[in-house]
């Protein structure tokens, strides 16, 4: 319920941001976490209808090697996060997807696992896509130490003192996956399977669950081998410097296509995110917890900023426009509110004032205060996208060009015979099944080429409709052009779903795909995103948070 002091005089509709705006790769490239981001909504869900959390198998050796079970029992079902903790030799630690061997691997069992589940999932989760796993399991996963600080971490312990909270600090997580598989990969259970289910109906809810079990693996490993190293002097790491840490994840050009194949999805992830941000701007005044809560908010960016760190020349420019942009939202805070409309003055303020770095931030902090107004839109970010499946064939071409004119102008723009506006092409790898990007006028492959280029495919089929009678079905002209099925269902979808579509050509010589990475990790919960190049990126995940066991003890925030 929105307060009474609150109330909105004008309806949310009026403070929509374009899609034109917000659908750019710049912006997408600048998002931050909030509270409609999925780890939040896990959390929330979790605390509402308390679950409770165990670790219910520890067989693990002085040498850090065993297996390990933790259960998360909500109010109907169980779902257990099962570690296999490994030996690896140096020489064979490496992010990269075509790793064969990891500090650990895991899975996500639909359950509690029996010791003949537990004996199966050993001879298959280590070993990741080499093994299989069954509908028994909901995610497959793997993770790699950050070695330096989990050596620190370790030897700090045994000698029986905390490590060096600046360390920690600095790299922010014990182990970083590399991967976190769901949704059918591999044999594990497929999406349709438990959707129905209320707890994992919002989107990647099952992959959230397996990376926060995750984390608390991570403590629970350092801390064993820390005993096992330094005996009756060893220590516990201090809580305060577990909460610093999250569970890194190295992840590269296998995610960036997804926001480009799930149109529907990524309209109800965006609209969700525009639906608040426009009913937090509509609000008649600020009360004073609003504010108090705001002002909290914004001193937790500050400090986020101060620890993110990164090297690439992209996200040190950033960085740099984020620090900037924050001071200025705090002296600007010394003259707000002054009016009616006070969120929205302060987002008129600053879009005229701030970076695009700057503003997505912005609207993070904005959206915390008011978590009784927006966190129900939790509830409309998944999407059945078969029910949008099927092409009305009775339309005219004539309508379709009209859809084309009104929701594609920004396509129809583009001039694809330029080297530079066609310069890259999606592929997938042959060996890894991943996508990858090549190019065009310099690597051959171009024939294999995958169609996620929605510009050029729009710009083509207005082309192709062109040339045919205006009042002809548009079955009959898929008919002699089955090759634009593609692109006349997305243009149909377009005008129930405005936020659905990347306005940008993502096939440019420019075009970043760290920037649709960014999006996507941001409505995950990811936080210190770092790119090592323009096509792969470090970020951390449940930073900050409580852990599983606290939520026990009603230590949730």
């Amino acid at each position: 319920m929105v307060h009474a002091t609150e109330h909105s005089p004008r309806t949310p509709e009026e403070f929509y941001r374009s899609p034109d705006q917000v659908m750019r790769l710049s912006r997408m490239g600048s998002a931050h976490p909030m509270r409609l981001s999925f780890l939040r909504v896990l959390m929330r869900r979790v605390e509402a209808e308390g679950w409770v959390f165990d670790r219910h198998v520890w067989d693990v050796d002085a040498k850090g090697v065993g297996r390990a079970v933790y259960c998360a029992h909500g109010p109907v079902r169980t779902y257990s996060l099962v570690a296999f903790s490994h030996d690896l030799p140096p020489e064979m630690r490496s992010d990269r997807v075509i790793a064969t061997a990891w500090d650990a691997t895991f899975a996500l069992f639909d359950g509690v696992p029996t010791s003949e589940d537990l004996d199966r999932l050993q001879s298959n989760v280590p070993y990741q896509e080499a093994g299989r796993i069954t509908d028994r399991e909901l995610s497959l996963s793997r993770a790699n130490r950050s070695v330096r600080l989990f050596e620190h971490v370790v030897d700090a312990l045994a000698q029986g003192v905390q490590p060096d909270a600046e360390e920690i600090d600095a790299v922010g997580y014990l182990m970083r996956t590399t991967a976190v598989y769901g949704s059918g990969k591999f044999g594990a259970a497929d999406r349709a399977s438990i959707a129905g289910r209320p707890e994992l109906s919002a989107p990647f809810q099952a992959e959230m669950l397996s990376v926060w079990l995750t984390r608390w693996f991570t403590i629970d490993i350092v801390n064993h081998l820390a005993r096992s190293k330094g005996g009756e002097r060893a220590v516990a790491l201090d809580m305060d410097l577990c909460r610093r840490l999250g569970v890194g994840n190295s992840t590269g050009l296998g995610m960036a296509p997804f926001l480009v194949r799930h149109p529907i999805l990524i309209n109800n992830w965006m609209f969700a995110r525009e639906e608040a941000l426009a009913r937090v701007r509509s609000l008649a005044s600020a009360t004073e917890k609003t504010k108090s809560d705001f002002h909290r908010a914004l001193d937790a960016a500050v400090e986020n900023a101060r620890t993110w760190k990164s090297s690439h020349p992209i996200q040190v420019t950033k960085l740099e426009d984020l620090r900037r942009d924050l001071a200025l939202i705090k002296t600007h805070l010394e003259i707000w509110p002054n009016g009616d409309l006070p969120w929205n003055d302060l987002w008129l303020w600053a879009e005229k004032t701030l970076s695009e770095e700057g503003q997505e931030a912005l609207v993070s902090i904005m959206l915390e205060p008011h978590g009784d107004l927006i966190d129900g839109l939790a509830d409309c970010m998944s999407a059945d996208e078969r029910a949008q499946f099927r092409i009305d064939g009775a339309v005219s071409v004539q309508s379709q060009l009209e859809i084309l004119k009104k929701h594609y102008a920004w396509a129809l723009e583009i001039d694809f015979d330029q080297e530079d506006q066609a310069a890259q092409f999606w592929y997938v790898s042959e060996e890894k099944l991943e996508p990858r990007l090549g190019e065009r006028f310099a690597e051959e492959g171009a024939d294999l080429e995958q169609p996620l280029c929605v510009a050029r495919l729009a710009k083509s089929l207005y082309s192709a409709l062109e040339a045919w009678s205006p009042s002809a079905p548009v079955a009959e002209f898929l008919l002699a052009h089955p090759e634009h099925r593609l692109m006349v269902r997305r243009a149909q979808q377009a005008p129930k779903h405005p936020y659905a579509e990347v306005r940008d050509n993502l096939i440019a010589r420019d075009m970043l795909p760290i920037d649709l990475m960014r999006c996507k990790l941001a409505f995950f919960g990811a936080t210190h995103f770092d790119p090592r190049s323009d096509k792969w990126v470090r970020i951390s995940l449940f930073s900050g948070a409580p852990y599983p066991f606290e939520v026990n003890a009603g230590g949730a925030a």
